[in-house]
């Protein structure tokens, strides 16, 4: 099992993931709002797929809780209302909210957020796959793990495509919107990226010091 991986699924996170859902679905449901009980949904495959990962090759538990956070931030974009003068564009809920006109939007920014914790957890499953070990060289496995974030983030617009043909009133936003997003995916996925390779570059001094 790799390096800081997590035996077994934390209980606190279990719980954090838990209530989260319970309190963010209840108020989407609630309020009547359809896309985000599709949204609901997807989030217990994705956190039925990140559990069977896990059992399978053993994510760190740094990259569990980013996960869990960016569910959090996820569900509460959708659900938490703002006043008007707040939103940027569509619906007046978190995910519109923009501080300054020169700022992300809070959507853009759980966006890169997610794929960078996405892409984490790639390079998890990866290092499992091909036999990684600590302090070896991981640029490869890096830029293979940014790039499979990039796909998922890919994916999710495909998934709010879907959306926009099947609900009729819904806060996806357009096609700028979209580009924003996958840049957003990218600026998330790329940084991971970094973060992996000094990772590694740590774990090859620590070795040599040993």
């Amino acid at each position: 099992m790799p390096v800081n991986s997590c035996k077994r699924i934390p209980v606190p996170l279990l719980v954090f993931v838990g209530v989260y859902m319970v309190v963010f679905s209840g108020m989407a449901l609630r309020a009547g709002n359809v896309e985000f009980a599709v949204y609901a949904g997807a989030m217990v495959a994705f956190i039925a797929l990140v559990a069977l990962l896990h059992l399978r090759f053993g994510l760190r538990c740094s990259t569990l809780w980013l996960l869990a956070v960016w569910g959090l931030v996820h569900m509460a974009g959708g659900t938490v209302a703002i006043p008007a003068e707040w939103a940027d564009t569509g619906g007046g809920v978190l995910y519109s909210l923009r501080l300054h006109p020169l700022t992300p939007r809070y959507d853009q920014m759980v966006h890169a957020f997610g794929y960078f914790a996405a892409s984490l957890a790639c390079f998890d499953v990866l290092a499992r796959v091909v036999g990684h070990s600590a302090g070896q060289p991981r640029v490869g496995l890096a830029v293979m793990s940014a790039l499979m974030g990039c796909g998922l983030g890919a994916l999710n617009e495909v998934l709010e495509f879907a959306i926009t043909l099947t609900v009729p009133e819904h806060n996806v936003g357009g096609y700028v919107n979209t580009g924003w997003d996958l840049v957003s995916n990218l600026v998330g996925a790329c940084t991971a990226g970094v973060v992996i390779v000094a990772r590694g570059a740590t774990g090859r001094l620590h070795t040599s010091a040993a």
